[in-house]
């Protein structure tokens, strides 16, 4: 029986610029995430009250790792990018 290799493609490595796009994104989709979950918690039965409390306690945690990578590159969080960001991801959509 003969097996058949499939070529490896290679990786193309992303800008700085796309890099930096993907991180503030990533921080935006967070907080949302983070204020979902505190959202859901407020009105949690008690069976999903420990749930939404790792939620939260997760979306916390990888928060600060994103703000600490954003601050040590240099990069500002604020409405701009926050408004940048969606009126990009409206032009992907749409």
């Amino acid at each position: 029986m003969r097996e058949e290799y499939v070529k490896e493609e290679k990786i193309e490595e992303k800008s700085e610029l796309q890099k930096e796009i993907e991180l503030i994104k990533s921080i935006i989709k967070t907080r949302r995430e983070l204020k979902i979950a505190n959202r859901n918690f407020e009105y949690a039965e008690t069976d999903l009250v420990d749930y939404y409390i790792y939620q939260i306690k997760a979306n916390q945690a990888k928060l600060d790792y994103l703000i600490k990578l954003a601050k040590n590159k240099g990069i500002q969080v604020d409405m701009i990018n926050d408004l940048k960001y969606t009126l990009w991801e409206d032009e992907e959509v749409g």
